[in-house]
């Protein structure tokens, strides 16, 4: 067993030690706001080629541009945060990643389906979704809630 005590405190694994979520919540919200920029300079090259496609194709391609967003959005979470590092690009700046409680590395699907979820719940409830942080363990919010998951530092 990999158990050792911190503080009088038996932490088994990163995930326990309360110090792993001092911030989160703070680099959570300035990472999305990071990747949201990095889609929209992503979608600057994707566009370019929809427009010439839609020239191509005598304007037919151009119904690409009302998923062009969502397309590029999903490609980059699927990309990063369902890569290796477990973090988009604005959340390895932030200093923050997203493990699963059960101790299995995040896959692109269960990534897409976190973001898709985040962004459903944004609709529904706007961004009320993060008051569910405020009163919950380790500042999850609902859709981590609902997929087993939890944003925690990655540099503790």
């Amino acid at each position: 067993m990999t158990a050792r005590v911190l503080d009088g405190e038996i932490i088994n694994s990163r995930l326990d030690d309360s110090r792993a979520y001092d911030g989160v919540r703070t680099r959570r919200i300035l990472a999305f706001l990071v990747d949201y920029l990095i889609v929209a300079l992503l979608m600057i090259p994707f566009a370019i080629v929809i427009f010439f496609l839609g020239v191509l194709t005598l304007g037919l391609g151009w119904a690409l541009f009302g998923i062009l967003f969502p397309a590029v959005a999903l490609i980059y979470i699927w990309m990063t945060l369902g890569g290796p590092n477990q973090a988009t690009t604005g959340m390895r700046m932030m200093g923050i990643r997203l493990d699963r409680l059960d101790g299995r590395p995040i896959d692109g699907l269960l990534a897409v389906v976190h973001s898709v979820l985040f962004w459903a719940g944004n609709v529904v409830l706007t961004p009320l979704v993060l008051l569910v942080s405020l009163f919950s363990d380790r500042k999850r919010t609902l859709h981590d809630l609902l997929l087993g998951t939890v944003v925690s530092r990655s540099d503790s």
